[in-house]
């Protein structure tokens, strides 16, 4: 009876994997199938469709959407002189302040 289920087991996880395997799919360096005259012409009129949607979009001006963030004449920014060092005891130290 063992033997029975697991046989069906195997049966029944295995059956999608062999659905999928009965499609033919275009392998790596295999060649396509020739094109009918009806999917040759249905190519061309999606073409055609395509670039009659293109020319439907109207042109748009370049927009910079930080432009109201920046400004022309915006003040630089200020650099501070860097902090007088002394040394005590042979280690440097920043003076704050001017003491």
């Amino acid at each position: 009876m063992r033997v029975f289920r697991a046989i069906a087991i195997i049966a029944l996880l295995s059956a999608p994997a062999f659905a999928q395997g009965q499609g033919h799919m275009q392998q790596a360096g295999e060649k396509a199938p020739d094109k009918t005259r009806q999917e040759i012409e249905a190519d061309k009129e999606a073409q055609k469709a395509y670039e009659r949607s293109l020319s439907n979009i109207p042109d748009q001006a370049a927009s910079d959407p930080w432009g109201n963030v920046r400004s022309e004449n915006a003040p630089k920014a200020v650099t501070k002189a860097p902090a007088k060092r002394t040394k005590i005891g042979g280690i440097a130290h920043a003076v704050v302040g001017g003491h």
